[in-house]
């Protein structure tokens, strides 16, 4: 009996000592090998690979440093590998150094990303760190462990940045404060208050194009926020904007119908804008023998509205529009490039709209609400095959016709004459732009 306690206490003596020599595991995170990286391996530098990186994962920094070294300088997992020995070792300042070569060699080699990030994240670098988990990401996208990690420290950066701005706001340094507001947007883009903060300090200086970027963000945050809504109409009525400022008017009385603010607001600019009488001269259009420059976009910004994106740059000079009853809406499409303004800085609103303007305009809408492959314009039949009686192919307008046609949106008369020159009238138009909603719905 004795015998045997003296064996057990032997064999639990020796199973402990073997314990206690075994290295310690990582006391970092260890990602898998990048499987993209791998094919260009033999089959018997996988294997060596993937015994060095279970090494590793063991904490056994000699006997994967061993591999490594046989691996040689030539593999792309050669300073990788040493820079996870490294770590092993708590050598951070070598694992550093490998790891930046190793990217310089294999920028997609995310291990590194992931050892370098480890790092940063250690030595107070939340931003260096920060970068490079975005860089796994943009590579695998469901890497865990970026993901976790990077969320990390976008929360707290993003809180700690955030109490920065309003603590040196409170102490009047307006430079630093918006140094931390525009640093939390660098770790958090969406952030409500920080376009919030930058856009009320930007209008303090005066700053008028500065601040519309960031209230415009904080109204597409939070687009029934009446309050943020208003300090956004007012920053576009300030930078001169006086259309999308009516916009942004309307929108909060489209939440609030009774708000004396808004509503004198956007009388005013509706007066400013000389938009008095749209609905008499808008519903007069169908029955009109030729449509004008000016109704055609009234057409377009009325029907098309929900699908315009609003105008970031500044509109275009235009001079003589003043008078205009569809000048809101000339601006629109001006800006977005869907009617022309000519070098002279006039729109001609009056002057009538041919069948080949209306073709050139018809392309510009298709362009624009196509643009990203959303919008389902297809063809009914190819261009090259459309022949057209009165028009030549070194006509201005001979490709954007027979686009336009190939569409049918436009079509050629019994005796395949498209008529470029000839008026187009308003029930005609109606059906040109309907038809394009209707696709685009």
């Amino acid at each position: 009996m004795l015998k045997k306690a003296a064996a057990l206490c032997l064999a639990l003596a020796l199973g402990w000592a073997c314990a206690s020599m075994r290295p310690p595991l990582p006391a970092f995170h260890v990602d898998g090998l990048p499987s993209g990286s791998l094919t260009s391996l033999t089959l018997e530098q996988r294997i060596m690979l993937e015994e060095a990186w279970s090494r590793i994962r063991q904490g056994n920094a000699k006997g994967a440093e061993q591999l490594f070294l046989r691996l040689g300088p030539s593999s792309p997992f050669y300073d990788a590998g040493l820079g996870h020995v490294a770590l092993l070792r708590e050598q951070d300042q070598a694992a550093e150094v490998f790891f930046l070569e190793s990217l310089k060699k294999h920028p997609e080699m995310t291990i590194s990303r992931i050892g370098l990030a480890q790092i940063y994240q250690k030595t107070d670098r939340a931003e260096a760190a920060f970068n490079e988990y975005l860089e796994v990401l943009k590579r695998n996208p469901e890497n865990a462990w970026a993901v976790e990690q990077s969320e990390a420290i976008r929360e707290l950066q993003t809180r700690t940045l955030l109490r920065e701005g309003v603590a040196a706001f409170e102490q009047g340094q307006m430079e630093k404060s918006m140094e931390a507001f525009n640093k939390a947007l660098h770790f958090s883009p969406k952030s409500l208050e920080a376009h919030l903060s930058l856009g009320r300090l930007y209008m303090r200086q005066g700053q008028a194009n500065n601040a519309l970027v960031h209230l415009s963000a904080a109204a597409s945050l939070d687009p029934k926020n009446r309050e943020i809504l208003r300090e956004y109409a007012e920053s576009l009525l300030q930078a001169g904007q006086l259309s999308r400022s009516l916009e942004a008017y309307e929108k909060i009385l489209d939440l609030d119908p009774r708000n004396k603010e808004a509503l004198a607001q956007a009388e005013k600019l509706k007066n400013r804008l000389g938009i008095f009488e749209l609905p008499s001269q808008y519903e007069l259009i169908p029955a009109s023998a030729a449509v004008t420059r000016e109704d055609t976009a009234a057409l377009i910004g009325v029907k098309l509205k929900d699908h315009l994106q609003d105008i970031e740059a500044r509109t275009p000079v235009i001079i003589d529009i003043a008078t205009s009853w569809a000048s809101r809406f000339i601006i629109r499409v001006a800006a977005l490039g869907l009617m022309e303004v000519y070098p002279n800085h006039t729109f001609e609103p009056k002057r009538v709209l041919s069948r080949a303007e209306m073709a050139k305009t018809v392309m510009n809408l298709v362009n624009y609400l196509g643009r990203g492959g959303g919008r389902p314009f297809i063809r009914q039949f190819p261009p090259e095959i459309i022949r057209i009686s009165d028009i030549s192919t070194d006509n201005l307008y001979f490709q954007v016709i027979t686009e336009v046609v190939s569409l049918q949106l436009m079509e050629l008369g019994p005796d395949k004459s498209f008529r470029p020159d000839q008026p187009v009238p308003g029930r005609e138009a109606v059906r040109i732009i309907d038809l394009i909603v209707a696709l685009v719905r």
